[in-house]
């Protein structure tokens, strides 16, 4: 079994971790803040994270992160990821 068949937000609406429209409003915000929600009860959310560094996923919310968030975190090391959702 692959992590991503037993990733939490297997099933829920993609929609969720792909928020639509300015990052700064409130809607965006507090739909992010859900989707992160659903990502820091994940018990594969580091694996998760890591596909989508490796892959440059530069939409949505992946291991609980944005694609700012990402950006940021491109060049360091595994470890520090945990903490990221």
């Amino acid at each position: 079994m692959d992590w991503h068949e037993k990733a939490i937000c297997v099933g829920a609406d993609p929609d969720l971790f792909f928020p639509v429209g300015h990052s700064g409003s409130a809607p965006v915000r507090l739909q992010t803040a859900r989707a992160k929600a659903v990502c820091r009860r994940c018990l594969v959310r580091e694996q998760c994270l890591a596909w989508a560094l490796r892959h440059e996923e530069a939409d949505g919310i992946w291991g609980g992160t944005t694609e700012g968030e990402r950006r940021a975190m491109a060049g360091r090391p595994a470890h520090r990821f945990r903490d990221a959702a």
